[in-house]
């Protein structure tokens, strides 16, 4: 597949998914290194939805560590249930946090982050990363985005 995306302009979030989904799936097939495909799923999903930051961190000697991303520099490393991408990790969950101010424990990396989703990343059963994504936009992620993004890292292979 050429590396070029075919953006929807739609006000249709679903849509938009479901017209990146098959475009992401083409990208990472046939490519086995998962760095490769870590960055382009998270510049897919960035060049789509000019999301503030999309990005993922993955358990290595129990902690998250920061791996491929988009977007400013960011917190390099996380413990386990420690901010919304430890939770999650933690209750091996998506989590969904609508005003980051009001998350117990939120980590600011950037002051400019209103809102999160966090996604496990499973890998024979356990959480092996997350993929995390922040907007500038209070409320701004739903259970359409967790149902969407949930798929998609499912593509990922370890």
């Amino acid at each position: 597949m050429a590396e070029d995306l075919q953006i929807l302009q739609s006000a249709d979030k679903a849509a938009q998914y479901q017209s990146l989904l098959p475009q992401i799936e083409a990208l990472l097939q046939g490519e086995t290194d998962l760095t490769a495909n870590l960055a382009n799923m998270a510049a897919a999903l960035k060049e789509q939805f000019k999301w503030f930051w999309v990005g993922f961190y993955l358990v290595k000697d129990n902690e998250l560590v920061l791996a491929p991303f988009q977007g400013p520099v960011a917190c390099t490393r996380i413990g386990l249930g420690k901010g919304v991408c430890g939770a999650a990790w933690q209750q091996q969950k998506t989590l969904i946090v609508p005003d980051v101010e009001a998350f117990p424990g939120h980590i600011a990396c950037s002051s400019l982050s209103q809102s999160e989703i966090v996604v496990p990343i499973f890998n024979n059963g356990q959480v092996a990363g997350v993929l995390d994504v922040d907007s500038e936009l209070l409320d701004q992620f739903d259970e359409t985005d967790a149902l969407y993004l949930e798929e998609l890292v499912k593509l990922l292979k370890f």
